[in-house]
């Protein structure tokens, strides 16, 4: 698999007529909080459905913090109401020590938000979009041009910068989208499933990217239904499903909390494949995975201590196993031991997040 050469962000100039920031200095130095990110009891419903239903979260400044669920679990709402495009139902939740009802407009200067869908114009081309986002957000016009010069280079752009982005690629689009949210340096960045739909490649070069925009100071939520996505960036990960988090710590106190791990066989004799599974599923009892080679099988959620005494029943029908290995378990397993189903299932979560009533609505669109 190729990679992309590694990113490189370059500061955001000094010398542009406004800069929003959050950094004080002098006499009025203050500290930014130790938690970007603080929820608690966070509810949102839509007429009849709990989209989200009691979430706390907890997430400290300078981390990657990963939302790992299907669609329809809550992510893209719980993400809604901390960027404050809309208001929770009950609970309460603040951001970067501002409280996301009460001071919106403190909470919006300091952070940026990089949904599902790319939000840049694919009428105008990649640098057109970055300095017309620059003009916006204060940049005098010479000042844009040079920022949106400096993000097109980083973000392996520059040949294409021209060009209109109805031509772009769907990795270069997201690339595209993610320098467009951080025109002016975030302390914090929503990313919404950055990686969904994207080939391996460009998963990686948004990975990349990810981990320099963190070791720059910049704090990330990250919401993902992928979980090799969240075992590579994530400090923490909070599993949630149907609106809940049920499960939150690292990811290997994650996989630690499920206290089991595969048993993976390989045989001398294929044939002896069905015998194998039957002895196997007797003694571990355990769901069989029969893989795609014929002299291999495997069981998920063993307990070790059982290991020993299935190997010895495979002896006694005269099972002759090659090798064999005892994995811890992977994050797909926690999750489905946790959940009872697949990361990958579930309704979209653009089901939970349209309420005509809601007067935010325009403004999230």
């Amino acid at each position: 698999m190729s990679h992309a050469p590694p990113v490189r962000l370059p500061p955001v100039s000094d010398d542009r007529a406004t800069q929003p920031t959050t950094t004080i200095t002098g006499d009025d130095e203050v500290d930014l909080p130790q938690y970007a990110i603080e929820t608690q009891g966070l509810v949102k419903h839509f007429g009849d459905t709990k989209a989200v239903d009691g979430v706390d979260l907890r997430v400290r400044a300078g981390t990657v913090y990963g939302v790992l669920g299907p669609n329809g679990a809550g992510k893209t709402t719980t993400i809604r109401m901390l960027a404050t495009l809309i208001d929770p139902t009950a609970g309460t939740a603040s951001v970067l020590g501002h409280d996301v009802v009460a001071e919106a407009d403190a909470v919006r200067s300091s952070v940026s938000l990089t949904g599902q869908f790319a939000s840049v114009d694919e009428e105008l081309t990649g640098r057109e979009n970055l300095v017309l986002l620059g003009r916006l957000l204060g940049f005098a016009k010479r000042e844009a041009r040079v920022r949106a010069t400096e993000l097109l280079e980083a973000f392996g752009l520059a040949e294409a910068a021209d060009r209109l982005v109805s031509t772009y690629s769907g990795g270069m689009r997201r690339r595209l989208d993610i320098a467009a949210s951080i025109v002016v340096t975030p302390d914090l960045l929503f990313l919404d499933e950055p990686t969904t739909g994207l080939d391996p490649r460009s998963r990686n070069q948004v990975w990349d990217i990810v981990r320099v925009l963190v070791a720059a100071g910049t704090t990330v939520l990250l919401t993902t239904q992928y979980l090799e996505e969240a075992d590579q960036l994530a400090d923490r990960i909070a599993i949630i499903d149907h609106g809940r988090i049920i499960a939150e710590g690292t990811s290997a106190e994650l996989k630690a909390s499920v206290g089991s791990g595969a048993l993976r066989v390989r045989l001398s004799d294929p044939d002896r494949r069905p015998a194998a599974a039957s002895v196997l599923a007797e003694v571990l009892r355990s769901p069989i995975d029969l893989a795609a080679d014929p002299g291999a099988l495997s069981v998920h959620g063993v307990d070790p201590e059982r290991v020993p005494a299935a190997l010895t029943a495979l002896a006694a029908e005269a099972i002759v196993v090659s090798e064999f290995s005892l994995a811890p378990p992977s994050l797909d397993e926690v999750f489905l031991a946790l959940t009872g189903h697949p990361a990958a299932t579930g309704a979209d979560d653009a089901a939970d997040t349209t309420d005509p009533t809601d007067t935010h609505q325009e403004d999230a669109a």
